[in-house]
């Protein structure tokens, strides 16, 4: 391997070591869930296709996350005898318990203020799908063209399902913002380094050229 190829596989490598992402990009929108026990589990439908039964807990959560695998989970307790237990039964309709968590400050769009979390009972037409539920009992509700739920009870005001740069490490608690912090320490470190590496080549190939 010639002294040229050293070279470049060296830079190639400080840079490879030297540069990371620093964030990956999340998604700020409301996740929506299937509670079973005391789990909740990612719904495997959107809020309009899916027709619940009686009894049914489902919540919806408004976070940033990257993916589903990443979705933030609706907090505290659920459960349809505590939510429902003043809405009596219905001939032709059912019950419906609704948890709705608006998130955190830190996952708030800008200038916004998520209200507090609340649990309804939604009394419903048997056939109701969930988003006939959740309108029942918390509008204004906020869809795009492509139906994605935009906002549950007018919150947030605006945006739907826009692209946040976020903290890789969620556990931190920091504020998440969509800023770019710029070039990483890294970077520098890195550039530094190759600079070294092409002085002492331009070094050895004087050298050489020296030499009796």
């Amino acid at each position: 391997m010639t002294r040229r190829a050293v070279l470049l596989s060296l830079v190639t490598g400080v840079l490879l070591a030297s540069v990371s992402p620093a964030h990956a990009t999340g998604y700020r929108y409301w996740s929506f869930w299937d509670r079973t026990g005391t789990t909740w589990t990612y719904a495997t439908q959107g809020p309009s296709t899916e027709v619940p039964s009686d009894g049914d807990v489902q919540g919806f959560r408004f976070a940033v996350s990257e993916d589903s695998s990443d979705a933030t989970k609706p907090r505290g307790s659920a459960s349809f005898t505590g939510i429902c237990a003043d809405t009596p039964a219905r001939e032709g309709r059912k019950r419906v318990a609704l948890v709705l968590d608006f998130g955190t400050a830190a996952d708030a769009p800008s200038g916004e203020t998520p209200p507090a979390g609340r649990a309804e009972c939604a009394s419903v037409p048997r056939n109701a799908t969930t988003a006939e539920a959740l309108a029942s009992v918390a509008e204004p509700l906020r869809y795009s063209t492509n139906a994605l739920l935009c906002a549950v009870s007018g919150y947030p005001e605006t945006g739907c399902g826009e692209p946040v740069a976020e903290h890789a490490d969620k556990g931190t608690g920091s504020e998440k913002s969509g800023s770019d912090p710029g070039p990483s320490v890294g970077l520098f470190a890195g550039l530094a380094a190759i600079a070294v590496l092409g002085a002492a080549a331009v070094w050895q190939t004087r050298r050489r050229r020296n030499a009796p």
